[in-house]
């Protein structure tokens, strides 16, 4: 990520990639709801307030609340490959998990790692592993 041009978007000297316009936004740690714009540089979100954007999109007052983590699921568990779990909990609204792999680790070692490390590649989520040694 360019941090000088993530920057120069919040200051609102360059122009966002993208500008969600007339969003309610939910606010989880104080429970209060604003009316407002959100600025999207090269995926990151760079402020919230007054932006100009290459694209913009009008929410017209819908509804946008961060991702759910899932801080400790066992994929493997579920029966599915990484990608179907994730077909599974995406619309749900999770977007990150951190997953414990002993299961498939205790089966096939570090082949069943590596598996579960590729399948998580190129997903709708983000998954980070978690492994003690």
């Amino acid at each position: 990520m360019n941090l000088e041009g993530l920057i120069a978007v919040a200051r609102g000297e360059e122009k966002a990639d993208l500008v969600i316009k007339n969003a309610n936004i939910i606010n989880v740690f104080s429970g209060n709801i604003h009316t407002s714009n959100i600025a999207i540089y090269q995926n990151h979100i760079a402020g919230i307030g007054d932006y100009k954007g290459k694209k913009e999109i009008d929410l017209k007052n819908k509804f946008i609340a961060p991702g759910f983590i899932d801080s400790h699921v066992h994929i493997e568990s579920t029966m599915a490959c990484v990608s179907q779990f994730a077909k599974g909990v995406v619309p749900k609204g999770t977007t990150s998990v951190v997953a414990d792999p002993h299961e498939i680790a205790n089966v096939l070692g570090e082949d069943g790692i590596q598996y579960m490390l590729d399948s998580a590649e190129n997903q709708q989520m983000y998954v980070f592993y978690s492994v003690i040694f």
